[in-house]
């Protein structure tokens, strides 16, 4: 089973079409034998996705560290859960075990999460896919500062190419299964 990262808020933003879109690609990823691999919360964005995985017969793995297990509220149903001693073994596990990595929106911590798999495969450290589903525009302004960084010359182009970007749950899934899988998401399937 391959599995996807997804790094994404413990909070449920205002619009509904964040928790929507999360629960699409949760059934999604199920659908596809894609395990979800994520912060362990049972709160938020996080909670709608893994929910929605588990609810479609997939397999969610939790990634958490002891001093949030309490704050994030960790997922009783998972198909696993590793505890961690602190939040940089958290993103290390989360590394180790994901053959891809999706970013959905959240907050500062997803961003973080996101930047570092994005430099790490500029430095080319991995060579594992990187997505964002930009639900409702939510990262239509980063976007155009990472354009920005380019234009002033502070990023090559040729890095903006490293992470893509897709408006919908299937369009994003359709890359990472090209990618990692070498076929296409099929919704009949």
């Amino acid at each position: 089973m391959k599995k996807l990262a997804v790094y994404c808020g413990s909070s449920l933003g205002v619009d509904p079409v964040y928790q929507e879109e999360a629960m699409k690609l949760g059934e999604m990823m199920a659908k596809e034998n894609f395990g979800l691999i994520y912060g362990g919360g049972a709160i938020g964005i996080m909670g709608c996705i893994a929910d929605s995985v588990l609810k479609h017969g997939g397999a969610a793995f939790g990634v958490i560290p002891k001093f949030l297990d309490q704050v994030e509220i960790t997922h009783k149903g998972l198909t696993d859960l590793f505890v961690t001693e602190n939040m940089p073994d958290r993103k290390n596990k989360m590394y180790q075990l994901a053959d891809g990595f999706v970013a959905l929106p959240g907050g500062i911590g997803t961003m973080e999460e996101l930047f570092e798999v994005y430099t790490w495969r500029q430095l080319k450290i991995h060579d594992k896919p990187i997505g964002i589903l930009n639900v409702n525009g939510y990262y239509d302004h980063l976007i155009a500062h990472i354009d920005h960084m380019v234009s002033e010359g502070f990023l090559q182009k040729k890095h903006t190419e490293l992470i893509f970007v897709r408006n919908e749950p299937g369009a994003l899934l359709n890359e990472m299964l090209k990618v990692i899988s070498g076929k296409e998401y099929s919704p009949t399937n």
